[in-house]
């Protein structure tokens, strides 16, 4: 994969999520439902900031834009699955199923970003487009975080 910053940043972000995926899997992990809602709100900072920043260029590339359009829609999904589980009872077998299907549509996204469109990304862009989506992505998530505190997940909720 390539190690520009701004790689290396998405990277990281994700590490940080699959090891809460992996601590929420876990019924004895202690406050679960506040892990819960850090995972909400830190999987919601992230997708929008990534969008703003690579996914924005990624779009204005005619050899990127697949790939980030299908991203896109995989942030979405994600979204709304939240927004599945936040209107289910929390541990019950309901929120239980729909947690795991949540986690694998995630890390099969994350895995395929880090696998794929990374490095198609790193051969189209400059190391100065790098550095400048570096700089976006890292001043726009600690506002994203703020705004997905007080955002609701999924489909226009009531």
């Amino acid at each position: 994969m390539a190690d520009a910053r701004i790689f290396e940043d998405l990277k990281a972000d994700h590490d940080r999520h699959r090891e809460m995926l992996k601590r929420l899997a876990d019924k004895k992990t202690e406050d679960r439902e506040a892990l819960f809602e850090a995972l909400r709100i830190e999987v919601t900072a992230h997708a929008a900031a990534e969008e703003e920043s690579l996914y924005a260029t990624m779009l204005a590339n005619p050899e990127l834009r697949d790939e980030a359009r299908h991203s896109v829609s995989e942030h979405k999904e994600i979204d709304d699955y939240f927004g599945e589980l936040i209107d289910l009872k929390f541990g019950s077998d309901a929120w239980e199923k729909k947690f795991k299907e949540l986690r694998h549509r995630y890390e099969h996204h994350i895995d395929e970003e880090e696998e794929e469109m990374f490095p198609a990304a790193s051969k189209e862009l400059s190391a100065e487009q790098e550095d400048r989506l570096a700089a976006i992505f890292e001043k726009r998530k600690p506002k994203e975080l703020a705004l997905a505190e007080e955002a609701t997940p999924g489909d226009e909720r009531e």
